[in-house]
């Protein structure tokens, strides 16, 4: 059994490793070390996340993918998040997260007992549906939210929109002078290559 952990932040201002420790010790506690990380930095109601990809590919059945919540393997439309489902349980990996207690039984070996490790994978597949859905709630409300605030701070005329990182653009476009491809750039400047192609835009206008 190999422990594959996935750490995941949202955007690029964010840590995405703030959890390693706190997985590296649950694996610990439960006489385990984790084989291998994963990290990256990707809004989790998107399928494109090229290190889960990576993670799914490299794993062999009985593997285990650790994250600290469910939250972060899916904030997902239902749908993708049956996709993604399917692709895990093709590979026989066994997820464990932090925030699901029924799930850390997955770090033990129950081959010898066929009936509990049934009957737990039958209440883990119930509650990571059910907490992949209210992740996914948790994110349309706070986009809706957002959005609200957004128009009621326009009909005030006090919205500006997002301030400009204008050291991080000034990095973009030394990059681009210097040739890089838009995905170099994205990669040294550690922003999205539509961030990139944005300045890039407004670059050659002046």
């Amino acid at each position: 059994m190999f422990i594959r952990a996935y750490l995941r932040a949202s955007t690029k201002d964010q840590n995405a490793s703030r959890a390693r420790d706190q997985l590296a010790a649950f694996a610990k506690d439960n006489g385990m070390a984790v084989a291998s990380w994963y990290t990256e930095n990707a809004s989790g109601a998107t399928t494109n996340r090229p290190e889960l990809h990576r993670l799914l590919s490299d794993s062999q059945p009985g593997d285990v993918l650790l994250v600290e919540a469910i939250d972060r393997l899916s904030r997902l439309p239902a749908d993708d998040w049956q996709k993604l489902r399917a692709e895990i349980d093709a590979k026989s990996i066994r997820i464990v997260a932090l925030d699901l207690p029924t799930s850390h039984a997955a770090m033990k070996d129950t081959a010898g007992d066929e009936f509990t490790s049934r009957m737990l994978d039958a209440i883990n597949r119930m509650m990571l549906d059910m907490l992949a859905a209210i992740a996914r709630k948790d994110y349309e409300q706070r986009r809706e939210r957002q959005a609200q605030g957004i128009e009621k701070a326009k009909q005030a005329g006090k919205y500006q929109g997002r301030p400009v990182d204008r050291e991080k653009h000034k990095r973009i476009i030394e990059l681009l002078d210097a040739g890089l491809s838009i995905r170099k750039v994205a990669e040294h400047a550690r922003c999205s290559t539509s961030t990139v192609q944005t300045v890039k835009q407004v670059h050659c206008r002046r």
